[in-house]
C-alpha cells in the first residue's frame, strides 16, 4: 500500500501519511560481528515520526542503560526501504536492531532464517492480536513501534452539527448524508490521488465488513477459492469507489491533490468525509493543531447497522537480525525488550501522536488523545468491533491496487472490471511467491 505497491505493509503508510516522500540514504551501521555492545545501530524507516520515536526510544535507553550508545540510522520508506532491507539481511549487514512491517512483510523476510526469536517475559505482555503478527513457527520475533491504527472514515465534527448529521452506520445512511452535503455547497468525500497509495481506503479499509460477511474470505482468498470479483462482499469496495466519482461526491482536484491537503480540507470543514488511515493523526496535529478535534472517525459503512465492525492495522516490530551477535547482541536483546516495556510504551505515547491502542498490555492511552482516537476505541470495546486488515490474514497482495483505484475513482474503469483486474494482480503475486490454488 505504498508507492508502486500494495504488496507494501500499511505500516508503511504511516510515514507515507505525516512525512515527506523524500527519500533519505540509508545509513552504514551493520553490526558485522561481534562487539563489546557498548554501542549498537537501531534502523528506522526515514518518516518523520519514525526518526522521532527512534531517536526518543535510543536516548531514554541510554539513560537508562549508560554504558549501552543506540545509534538510529535511517532508510527509505516503501519499495526501496523494502529492497534494502532484505538485501542487508541477506548479506549479513544489517543494523543490529531494526524497525520493520509486521504481519505478510514480517513473514516474507523468513523471519526463521534471518531473526533472532525474542527472549524474556515480555513477550507475553503483549498484545494478542500484534504478537500474532509477529509470529513466525511459534516463536515470537518482534517488540511493537507505536500503536495500532484504523482505516475507515475522517469526518468533520463541526460540520456534522452544522448540518444536523448522525455517524451512518450502513452504506444507505453515508450516502444520505452525502447528498446534504453536497446540498449544503461543500465536498462530501474527498480524494487525494496525487499521493496514489491513498486511493484505496474504500476496498482495504472495508475489509471488516467482507470479513463479517463472508468469515472465510482471508483462507479462501488465500487458496485461490474466492477473488473479490466472485464474492459481492468484497467487489462493493470497488462500487463504492466508483459510486462516489458518479455521484459528483469528489473534491474538484481529486486527480492532483495529496495527502496533506486532504487533511487540511476535512480538518477545516472544506470536506466532510476523507476515507483514510489514523495513522495520519500526527500529521493533522502538525499542520491544524487548533483542528484536531474537530476531525471524528467511523468505520466504513456496510449493509449491517447491528454489526458495521473496524479494518485495524497492527504497528510495525522492532527486531533483531541474526547478523547480531556477542556483546551487541546482549545489547540489542535490551534494547528490544526495553522498547516492549511500560517504559517504552509510554514514551511512545509522549513522542508521537496516538493512533490507536497500544500493543503493550496495561499500556493505556492518555484522556487527552483526538477525538479520531477515542472514537476508534470505542470499537475495539465491543465483541466483534474489529477485524485485522487483509493484509495480516493472507500474504497475497497484488502491487497494482493503488492504480486500479484511481482509475475506478476516476471514472476510468468500471469497478466489476477493477475487482477482476485486481484478482489477475493477486494472482500473479501468488504464483510468484508459490502459494499453492493459483
Amino acid at each position: 500500500m505504498t508507492h508502486r505497491s500494495k504488496r507494501r505493509s500499511t505500516a508503511v503508510l504511516v510515514g507515507l501519511a505525516v512525512s515527506s516522500l523524500a527519500l533519505a540514504a540509508c545509513g552504514n551501521g551493520g553490526s558485522g560481528g561481534g562487539g563489546d555492545g557498548k554501542s549498537i545501530t537501531f534502523l528506522v524507516d526515514n518518516g518523520d515520526t519514525s526518526v522521532a520515536l527512534g531517536n526518543a526510544l535510543a536516548d531514554a535507553f541510554h539513560k537508562k542503560n549508560p554504558g549501552i550508545t543506540v545509534k538510529v540510522d535511517t532508510r527509505p520508506q516503501g519499495g526501496d526501504g523494502d529492497n534494502i532491507v532484505k538485501t542487508r539481511l541477506s548479506t549479513g549487514d544489517m543494523s543490529d536492531v531494526f524497525m520493520y512491517n509486521s504481519g505478510s512483510l514480517f513473514q516474507a523476510l523468513n523471519p526463521a532464517d534471518t531473526l533472532v526469536p525474542a527472549e524474556g517475559d515480555w513477550t507475553g505482555n503483549l498484545d494478542k492480536t500484534f504478537a500474532q503478527t509477529v509470529t513466525a513457527k511459534g516463536k515470537v520475533y518482534g517488540a511493537p513501534f507505536q500503536g495500532f491504527f484504523a482505516g475507515g472514515v475522517l469526518y468533520n465534527i463541526p460540520l456534522y452539527k452544522k448540518l444536523g448529521l448522525s455517524v451512518p452506520k450502513t452504506w444507505a445512511e453515508f450516502e444520505a448524508n452525502n447528498a446534504k452535503v453536497k446540498a449544503a455547497g461543500k465536498t462530501p468525500v474527498i480524494q487525494t490521488y496525487g499521493d496514489t497509495w491513498t486511493s484505496q481506503l474504500f476496498v482495504l479499509g472495508d475489509f471488516a465488513n467482507v470479513a463479517a460477511a463472508e468469515p472465510n474470505f482471508a483462507d479462501d482468498y488465500t487458496a485461490g477459492k474466492a477473488k473479490y470479483a466472485d464474492t459481492p462482499a468484497a467487489t462493493l469496495g470497488f462500487e463504492h469507489l466508483q459510486e462516489a466519482h458518479d455521484k459528483g461526491w469528489l473534491n474538484e482536484n481529486f486527480a492532483s491533490a495529496k495527502n496533506n491537503d486532504g487533511l487540511t480540507m476535512v480538518a477545516n470543514g472544506d470536506g466532510a468525509h476523507y476515507p483514510m488511515l489514523t495513522a495520519v493523526l500526527p500529521a493533522i496535529v502538525q499542520q491544524t493543531p487548533d483542528k484536531i478535534n474537530d476531525v471524528g472517525f467511523f468505520a466504513l459503512p456496510g449493509d449491517n447497522a447491528s454489526a458495521n465492525p473496524l479494518t485495524v492495522w497492527a504497528p510495525a516490530g522492532v527486531y533483531i537480525p541474526k547478523s547480531t551477535e556477542g556483546g551487541q547482541l546482549t545489547s540489542a536483546k535490551k534494547f528490544q525488550a526495553y522498547v516492549a516495556s511500560q517504559e517504552g510504551c509510554q514514551i511512545a505515547i509522549k513522542t508521537v501522536t496516538p493512533t490507536g491502542p497500544m500493543a503493550v498490555k496495561g499500556c493505556d492511552l492518555p484522556a487527552d488523545v483526538p477525538q479520531a482516537v477515542k472514537d476508534q476505541q470505542a470499537y475495539f470495546g465491543k465483541a466483534n468491533g474489529t477485524s485485522p486488515a487483509l493484509e495480516f490474514l493472507s500474504p497475497i497482495k497484488g502491487p497494482a491496487l493503488e492504480q486500479i483505484c484511481v482509475e475506478v475513482g476516476s471514472g476510468i474503469r468500471p469497478a466489476k472490471d477493477g475487482a477482476a483486474l485486481y484478482d489477475e494482480d493477486a494472482k500473479k503475486q501468488a504464483q510468484q511467491l508459490g502459494i499453492e490454488g493459483w
